[in-house]
């Protein structure tokens, strides 16, 4: 069975330049440090790199995130499933590298599965062009984002690159708290910064004013597309705008990598029609974010839908019962 190791999968990867982050082997590295388990598996030229996440009674839940990579999938589902079988998983659950207007290709290789699924990655984000220079990014940000963007280097905020994974951390716990978010753990982001970081893959930016960070982000790129994954900030100094500056460099570090797209990676799941609408009356979920996000000038995009295989029908439908009643309450 075509199952291979980290190297063999880079090789592998080195096929498909137009991966996307959580395809790569330094993604697989690192949730296999926080409780998954990994294979890569390749039959002919397509292949996925599928995480598993352990269940009670041996079960197990598998997951591939915006995979899998080639265009004939056909020969890699029967190699994928005897995988899940070996590891008694309960579903397969994919969420394809692929935009919503794209669904109509997926059909025929997702045939089986339910287009139904709960998603594990946000469906809508903004996608930001890097193309033209940094004047042409500047005309399509919306005033006061550029505004903001020059405020902040007027009253004395500096961005520099930063390998201080504990203070990013600490700007990550006030965020979490401000906000109501789920942060992960000082090890999770210092592990994400030693895999990523000496491949030329990710950057760790702190905002200061006057030596003190205000804001932080980590910035992932592969190929042609960066990625906004992380962001966080304290309640210090706010009306110096940092995040604003803090973004405009991200941008300028994945344009020098190569990238022409900066993923902003996730507001609310609704039309353009009605964020617009609601963006300054609501703060709950990602309804938080997108008033800053809208600013930079990218367009609207939804992912293509969340894919599911039952692979132990009472069991997958209990998830889905459990999973629905709680995505529900965290509504």
């Amino acid at each position: 069975m075509p199952r291979l190791s980290s190297s063999e999968w880079k090789e592998f990867l080195a096929q498909h330049p137009e991966a996307h982050v959580l395809q790569s082997a330094a993604w697989g590295e690192l949730k296999a440090a926080f409780g998954w388990d990994v294979e890569r598996i390749c039959a002919g030229t397509s292949g996925a790199q599928v995480l598993f996440r352990r269940l009670p009674l041996g079960l197990s839940l598998a997951y591939i995130p915006k995979g899998p990579l080639g265009t004939d999938w056909s020969a890699l589902w029967p190699e994928v499933r005897q995988v899940c079988r070996a590891r008694r998983a309960v579903l397969l659950k994919v969420e394809p590298d692929a935009w919503e207007e794209e669904e109509a290709c997926l059909a025929e290789r997702l045939r089986g599965f339910r287009p139904d699924g709960i998603p594990i990655q946000p469906r809508r984000t903004i996608l930001v062009s890097l193309e033209g220079g940094e004047e042409a990014w500047l005309e399509r940000m919306k005033q006061k984002t550029r505004y903001n963007i020059r405020l902040a280097e007027k009253k004395g905020v500096s961005v520099r690159a930063s390998d201080d994974v504990a203070a990013f951390h600490r700007l990550m716990l006030v965020t979490g708290e401000r906000d109501s978010f789920g942060v992960h753990s000082l090890a999770y982001y210092r592990k994400a910064y030693e895999l990523f970081h000496p491949l030329g893959q990710a950057e760790l930016f702190l905002a200061e004013y006057a030596g003190r960070p205000l804001a932080g982000l980590m910035v992932f790129a592969q190929g042609a597309r960066a990625w906004y994954f992380y962001g966080a900030s304290n309640d210090e100094e706010r009306n110096r705008m940092p995040a604003y500056l803090l973004q405009w460099q991200a941008m300028r570090w994945a344009a020098a990598h190569g990238c022409t797209q900066y993923d902003l990676w996730g507001v609310p799941d609704a039309e353009e029609p009605a964020l617009e609408a609601e963006f300054e009356q609501r703060r709950d979920g990602l309804w938080g974010v997108y008033r800053f996000k809208r600013g930079f000038g990218g367009r609207l995009a939804r992912a293509a839908a969340t894919y599911e295989l039952a692979l132990n029908l009472p069991l997958f439908q209990l998830y889905r019962w459990y999973a629905r009643r709680r995505r529900g309450e965290q509504a």
